[in-house]
């Protein structure tokens, strides 16, 4: 396959976009921070058969880590992400410096409101999802893409950009692609290159105690008490993890329930050594 188009500015995108646009192709985008792994390579799988363009930003924003977080040792692979990206057929990646997604006097900020980031992550990451909206308005608008592909073990933030997209009325078509897991069930992250072999092996505990709370479900458990004490038992069991947050919230409001009779997102937040993971399933209550 060809190598994708690498460019760092603005202008080249969009003369890169009005030429497939003139084509009449249309536009697939996949906002990523880089450091691919298999889950990424998803997303731009997804895109390469909905979309004739596929491009890539590869941005790691610093807006998106508070003080004290992981911006300056966030892994970084700008060569190694280009060759999995020609693999996968993109078309452009876009790797911008700070300047041009945030020009020199920019005071712009796009941010929803209210119960979405009220909750889960939002308590513990103050301005997170400020920032995430914030990055992703203005790659929408430098790349006038006509779908965006996100993956749903970021749930909240998978809710989130949708809600800014609705509210906005942005013309673009938000794709949501299944958690890709390890073979052990640990959902790919790129930090998940902070844990040392012990930490890996400690790591599986978060998807094992999603997956035992999964099956009391489909065995009739309707309780969510009931289920998060099995979720934070498992997890507290384990000496390398620290459970942050493990909550059971309505599939598209993310309000709290206690029955499930509804769809639901199972949710945790979790730290292994110093990397914080998060990870999630759905609880699907069968219709009768």
């Amino acid at each position: 396959m060809a190598p994708p188009q690498v460019v760092t500015t603005v202008a080249q995108v969009r003369d890169m976009i009005a030429q497939a646009r003139s084509a009449g192709k249309t536009i697939g985008l996949v906002p990523t921070m880089g450091a691919f792994h298999e889950g990424h390579l998803s997303l731009m799988r997804q895109a390469r058969a909905d979309c004739g363009c596929v491009a890539v930003t590869i941005f790691v924003n610093p807006t998106q880590f508070p003080p004290g977080e992981d911006f300056e040792r966030y892994p970084r692979d700008l060569p190694g992400d280009v060759a999995k990206a020609r693999q996968e057929g993109v078309d452009l990646v876009f790797a911008p410096p700070v300047s041009e997604v945030y020009p020199p006097g920019d005071t712009t900020i796009v941010e929803v409101t209210g119960p979405l980031v009220e909750c889960l992550c939002g308590p513990f990451r103050p301005g997170h999802f400020r920032a995430v909206t914030t990055v992703c308005a203005r790659l929408f608008n430098i790349a006038g893409a006509d779908r965006a592909y996100f993956g749903e073990k970021d749930y909240q933030q998978l809710l989130v950009i949708k809600q800014m997209v609705r509210d906005l009325q942005m013309p673009v078509r938000i794709v949501a692609i299944p958690t890709v897991r390890e073979p052990d069930g640990l959902a790919m992250s790129s930090r998940n290159s902070y844990l040392s072999s012990e930490e890996r092996k400690a790591a599986t505990v978060l998807y094992r105690a999603l997956s035992q709370a999964e099956r009391e479900f489909e065995g009739g458990e309707r309780d969510a008490a009931a289920l998060l004490h099995t979720v934070r038992k498992m997890i507290e069991a384990e000496p390398l993890a620290r459970l942050q947050y493990a909550e059971l919230r309505d599939a598209e409001t993310l309000e709290e329930i206690r029955k499930l009779d509804r769809p639901a997102v199972l949710a945790l937040a979790a730290f292994v050594g110093k990397a914080r993971l998060i990870d999630n399933v759905a609880l699907l209550p069968k219709r009768v």
